[in-house]
């Protein structure tokens, strides 16, 4: 298992590929894939088959995977994207902080 810089939650900037610049919320995170799923991200088409009696299939859009390195944590306190740093606070608990030199905020 590998360990990813996001988590759950956070909210990401994509910096590279078709969605740069976009923002989003993180859905969810695959470690053992490297990979991530943002929300209004990397949108693609699938085809459902139905799978009750009665229940239609079709086309839907859907968030699909991709991969961390792509993404960066945005500041909460000053808005940019940024790498996450760590640092132990005063109750003695590891946190993660904004590397920017006129920032450094805490992550939750």
């Amino acid at each position: 298992m590998s360990k990813i810089h996001v988590k759950k939650g956070d909210t990401v900037m994509v910096i590279n590929g078709k969605y740069r610049g976009a923002r989003g919320k993180v859905l969810d995170v695959s470690p053992s894939e490297g990979k991530v799923i943002v929300e209004g991200v990397n949108i693609v088409t699938k085809h459902v088959k139905p799978r009750k009696m009665g229940e239609p299939g079709g086309i839907i859009k859907a968030e699909a995977a991709m991969y961390a390195d792509k993404v960066q944590v945005v500041c909460p306190k000053c808005g940019r994207p940024t790498r996450v740093g760590h640092d132990i606070n005063a109750k003695g608990n590891k946190v993660r902080v904004c590397k920017k030199a006129d920032c450094g905020a805490q992550f939750e």
